[in-house]
């Protein structure tokens, strides 16, 4: 990935894939269909979480001797969980992602996290995502094919996928052009908390530094843009404060950008590894929805969440004490035997059922029609300009790698070239 100019020999994007397990796990999912076949849940040892939980929950700082860990693993059990955020709190996120990113809805319970949600989703209304839609998804998607449809080649992750959600992200926010690689590299260094600590507090203290004054300017001249909405926005009568802004900032360049990059990746590589599903698709557009809902569910951006159980209670049976970690895996719910015939094969066809890769209840994914959007304008795009697009047959082992979160780490591609105008 594209380094920037703050610490060359440094690339923060290679360190959090490293951490995540790109080049180390390559498919999860046969161990969660064999502790599925089990059952719906299971306890586990918490020291096999330290390490492939790093981004994903309070594991981290938490001492595993003693601490009783389970894995929900059906659909049924992660479904349960996600609806109940009474009995299953986010709060744990304090100790992790909430130490670096600051007080946000990520780690809250109600009555504050609907509050707060609701003040914040007046930002992602249905004319705001038609206005972003036009003006800002669909040129930057098209200036990014710009760059390569008359090359007849490209890697459409390093070249497409990666970098364009994040900058779609950046003109929400209104921030100068010059600054959006830098703003990118800092979210994902406050992401990675879990395994450079030092590295994500100075990140997370130079995006309040950066953003400082942006959002006073934004109090005193409002504009359409995303700051300037958070900036006037009241709650129970009181405006955001600065500190506040800056946390759901800090969380949604690493949750706006990650999770579309990734599942754009992950259903381009479904497509050009199944050419006759990529081939229907390219002959009739009305399947692009059915396509982008099968990408979801088969590979999820992020596999897993965590939560707290907050009292002794049950989870398809199974009892969880008071205080125990809990770890909804979503990419084994999708891939659940019991709803999906043959779940572990990518198909466009497929008859429509609700997944959970934006999860359920309370916590479902505030950003998720802007990431359906990105997903369907880039999709489209891809097919409209780069005929007879497929694989590049010299390439080596092309997969999907990672644990929480996945992704191809390339995807290198052959088309026609476009010609010159």
């Amino acid at each position: 990935m594209t380094q920037s100019s703050e610490a060359a020999d440094y690339d923060p994007f290679e360190e959090f894939d490293r951490a995540q397990g790109a080049g180390r796990v390559r498919d999860p999912y046969p161990q969660w269909a064999a502790l599925r076949r089990r059952g719906p849940v299971c306890e586990t040892d918490a020291r096999d979480l330290v390490q492939a939980s790093k981004a994903d929950g309070p594991v981290n700082d938490i001492t595993p001797e003693g601490l009783r860990v389970f894995a929900t693993l059906s659909y049924d059990a992660v479904s349960q969980v996600f609806r109940d955020g009474r009995t299953f709190s986010s709060s744990g996120y304090a100790q992790s992602m909430g130490v670096v990113m600051g007080r946000s809805i990520l780690q809250m319970d109600a009555p504050e996290h609907s509050r707060y949600r609701d003040l914040i989703q007046r930002s992602f209304t249905r004319r705001s995502l038609a206005r972003w839609e036009s003006e800002l998804i669909s040129p930057q998607v098209g200036a990014y094919i710009d760059r390569f449809a008359g090359r007849g080649r490209a890697d459409l992750v390093k070249e497409f996928t990666f970098p364009f959600p994040v900058t779609v992200i950046a003109h929400m926010m209104d921030l100068p052009e010059e600054d959006h690689d830098r703003f990118h590299r800092w979210v994902v260094e406050i992401t990675s908390f879990g395994f450079a600590r030092e590295r994500a507090m100075e990140a997370s203290g130079r995006v309040a530094e950066y953003l400082e004054p942006i959002v006073e300017e934004r109090r005193r001249n409002p504009g359409p843009d995303l700051i300037s909405t958070l900036a006037e926005a009241e709650l129970d009568g009181q405006r955001l404060t600065n500190e506040e802004i800056f946390a759901f900032l800090r969380l949604l360049g690493p949750a706006g950008a990650e999770t579309t990059y990734r599942s754009l990746s992950n259903l381009l590589f479904g497509l050009l590894t199944n050419p006759a599903q990529l081939r229907a698709l390219q002959a009739d557009r009305g399947l692009v929805q059915a396509a982008i809902e099968e990408g979801l569910r088969w590979e999820p951006p992020i596999t897993g969440f965590m939560r707290i159980a907050t009292r002794d209670t049950e989870v398809c049976g199974v009892p969880i004490q008071a205080g125990a970690v809990v770890r909804t895996l979503v990419g084994s719910a999708n891939r659940d035997e019991t709803r999906w015939e043959k779940p572990e094969r990518f198909d466009i066809f497929r008859p429509p059922k609700p997944h959970l890769a934006f999860a359920l209840g309370p916590h479902r994914c505030l950003g998720m029609h802007l990431a359906m959007a990105e997903m369907r304008i880039g999709l489209n795009a891809l097919l409209d300009r780069l005929p007879h697009l497929r694989l590049d047959p010299q390439a080596h082992d092309v997969h999907i790698t990672g644990e929480i979160f996945r992704a191809p780490r390339s995807l290198p591609v052959l088309f026609d070239a476009e010609s010159p105008i």
